[in-house]
């Protein structure tokens, strides 16, 4: 259901419907669904599709949810989630190549069991999570797009390993440091935004950094070199 005039809270008897594979409550009306996310949810044993985003959603996301066996796209951005991220989406039976946790209202650290799993594509951006999100980089991950602008996190940038497949990373407004690893410019990067962060130190001029936008970089402690100005 899509931009519909639905509006309440979703009934936890959704989870007495063994056989559903898709659930889409999209952005509905103006008002869109309130309340909490079920815990019943997890009942749903054929569920693939589980996409509750732009709602109005409140309270904390059901750490039963990771029990899902089938779910392979799980969005539960744009609503007003509370509380942390639940220590056993380090441990999902599902695949869950991705997952879409943005613009909500979540806070803690996030958790160092999500090192565990091999994301393809992440989006924790417009949060309040603090800490360290280096657990979602490594040299045998597969992740290629990675978003978590808009957050408190705070963790030495120059001491991650980047997978070889990501092409996609904004860190932008956080309070990250460190300097930029030269292993970055064997990357192919597509977009970068590491800006509005306490980072220092020549931007390493190879690949496509220094043919990237100064705004990509600016508002950190001292980085230097192009696109910005050169280093003292």
């Amino acid at each position: 259901m899509y931009s519909g005039n639905l509006s309440g809270e979703i009934p936890a008897e959704v989870g007495d419907l063994p056989y559903l594979k898709t659930l889409e409550l999209h952005k509905l009306s103006r008002l869109n669904l309130t309340g909490p996310v079920p815990d019943s949810l997890s009942n749903l044993k054929n569920l693939r599709v589980l996409d509750l985003s732009f709602n109005s959603l409140s309270g904390s996301i059901p750490s039963s949810l990771a029990l899902l066996p089938e779910i392979d796209i799980l969005g539960l951005d744009r609503n007003k989630l509370t509380g942390p991220i639940p220590e056993s989406f380090g441990n999902f039976v599902g695949r869950v190549p991705g997952i879409s946790l943005s613009h909500n209202q979540l806070s803690g650290k996030i958790p160092a069991s999500l090192d565990n799993r091999d994301f393809r594509w992440v989006d924790f951006s417009r949060n309040k999570l603090e800490g360290d999100a280096s657990m979602f980089f490594g040299p045998n991950k597969t992740t290629g797009v990675v978003d978590l602008s808009r957050n408190l996190l705070e963790f030495d940038f120059s001491k991650v390993v980047f997978p070889t497949t990501l092409t996609n990373l904004d860190i932008n407004h956080n309070k990250i440091f460190g300097s930029i690893p030269t292993q970055m410019t064997q990357l192919t990067i597509l977009s970068l935004n590491v800006s509005y962060n306490r980072l220092c130190g020549l931007i390493p001029q190879g690949g496509k950094l220094p043919s990237l936008d100064y705004t990509a970089y600016f508002h950190n402690k001292c980085l230097c070199g192009t696109p910005l100005e050169s280093c003292k």
